[in-house]
């Protein structure tokens, strides 16, 4: 058994810095690097795209980073966790497995697969026996939205991951696992925690939990003395520093621009929490009120003292559904009287769209520069104010009716107030919306299956 080992995240999101990834392999020690791609609504993205190109649905992105990086990850021993495959994970691991070959490293490395989290097919037999999958917000059941389902997906676990891991594979490629997970699985390959070790497989999970976001909590988007933050251009990506009894370190590599201090640790534990006493997955439900933090030294935080509770029976379902239409218009007006103007453009703009026949759902209108921000919390902003633009959004399931608005932006540039500097982007664009279902399903619907295999 290792007496510790380096996981390194180079992904907060899909579309983070495409160089991040290639750093942490080349800048220093590591001996995982995990990847995570997707969010919620990444998932129906990505089922559209497979839907238009049966060979997408993945993170197309992934693909050239692996062949950046796999000669390196193999000359190091660095193995890689991705939830990179959407919802192709064979068609991304296929993709993976050319360029290794293109590479010349056949037999040099095994790539595995982790699936069965897509449920998209399984739904109507899922109803039809009464597990209903009502939306854990407004406890309404499936049915109700059920024709306009995009995309259904089990966050699977870490165990999985670790199969993958057991049997060889230096790249593990799933569809949606819990960001957590990625990180998790490492630990438990390595040490050999046991299943029910709850206070370990909570620590890993929390670790886990602290890099999922990448430079989020090595000085990215940070509120404390964020002014005194050292080189950002540069930043360095947060590494997990891991032992066996479960304690481990946030860091990363020397020379990097960034910071990781007990500040920026916390404010990414309290991202995306809710219950602090229960911060469930589908491995462990962790205790974060046990959590301890303190310096361990330039950029070094050490984590400790945490505990778990067993794991629950079920699995959260992220389910992505067609909520109608939307458009978003601005106008920019500029001094003399900038914000009443933009005030009065928006009272023509509502009343040209109360024409019968015109249905929306919501029009939101914010005055960027006077309140968009903090609204009503601000008090009446300044009257001489620069400049202010006009930003509406309207959202319905009418599409004539959200496509007429697009049409009514650009007339207000010659038939409503003076002083329209700037037509951002044009007429505006008529786009889905995509709706987001939480729900929870038994684990023993689930069968996550994995296959390793020799490039």
């Amino acid at each position: 058994m290792k007496s510790r080992i380096r996981i390194a995240a180079g992904q907060g999101f899909w579309g983070d810095l495409p160089d991040a990834p290639v750093r942490q392999v080349e800048e220093g020690p590591i001996d995982y690097l995990m990847l995570d791609y997707l969010a919620e609504v990444t998932m129906s993205i990505m089922q559209k795209q497979k839907a238009r190109d049966p060979s997408a649905g993945y993170a197309r992105d992934f693909v050239p980073l692996m062949k950046r990086i796999l000669p390196a990850c193999v000359a190091r021993d660095i193995k890689v966790t991705a939830n990179a495959g959407g919802v192709n994970v064979a068609g991304c691991a296929a993709a993976v497995r050319d360029v290794a070959r293109e590479l010349d490293l056949s037999g040099k490395l095994k790539i595995g697969i982790v699936i069965g989290d897509d449920i998209l097919d399984q739904i109507d037999d899922l109803l039809a026996r009464g597990i209903e999958l009502r939306n854990m917000d407004t406890d309404e059941p499936l049915a109700t939205v059920r024709d306009r389902i995009q995309s259904a997906n089990a966050y699977l676990g870490a165990a999985p991951i670790v199969s993958a891991l057991n049997q060889g594979a230096r790249v593990v490629i799933t569809g949606r696992a819990t960001d957590t997970g990625l990180t998790l699985a490492p630990m438990i390959h390595e040490f050999g925690w046991a299943a029910d070790d709850w206070d370990k497989l909570s620590a890993g999970t929390i670790a886990g939990h602290i890099i999922e976001c990448g430079a989020q909590c090595s000085g990215g988007n940070c509120q404390f003395d964020w002014q005194n933050i050292n080189d950002l251009a540069n930043v360095g990506f947060p590494i997990a520093e891991a032992a066996p009894d479960g304690t481990f370190v946030i860091t990363k590599h020397e020379g990097t621009g960034g910071c990781v201090s007990v500040p920026s640790v916390k404010e990414q534990l309290v991202y995306e929490m809710g219950d602090p006493l229960e911060y469930i997955t589908p491995d462990v439900v962790a205790d974060f009120t046990t959590i301890r933090v303190a310096d361990d030294g330039p950029d070094r935080v050490r984590v400790f003292g945490i505990k778990g509770r067993p794991a629950t029976d079920f699995l959260k379902v992220s389910i992505s559904y067609s909520a109608g239409y939307k458009a978003v218009g601005t106008l920019l007006y500029a001094w003399p009287d900038a914000y009443a103007k933009a005030q009065a453009a928006d009272k023509i703009l509502r009343a040209r769209l109360e024409r019968p026949g015109l249905k929306f759902e919501q029009i939101l209108t914010e005055f960027v520069g006077a309140n968009a921000a903090h609204g009503p919390l601000v008090g009446e902003p300044p009257r001489d104010l620069a400049e202010v633009q006009l930003r509406v959004g309207v959202r319905g399931n009418d599409r004539n009716a959200v496509e007429r608005f697009t049409k009514e932006i650009a007339p207000l540039i010659l038939t409503g107030p003076p002083g329209v500097t700037g037509f951002a982007g044009g007429r505006p664009k008529v786009e889905e919306i995509v709706a987001y279902w939480p729900a929870l399903i038994p684990k023993r619907e689930i069968n996550p299956r994995v296959e390793v295999t020799e490039v």
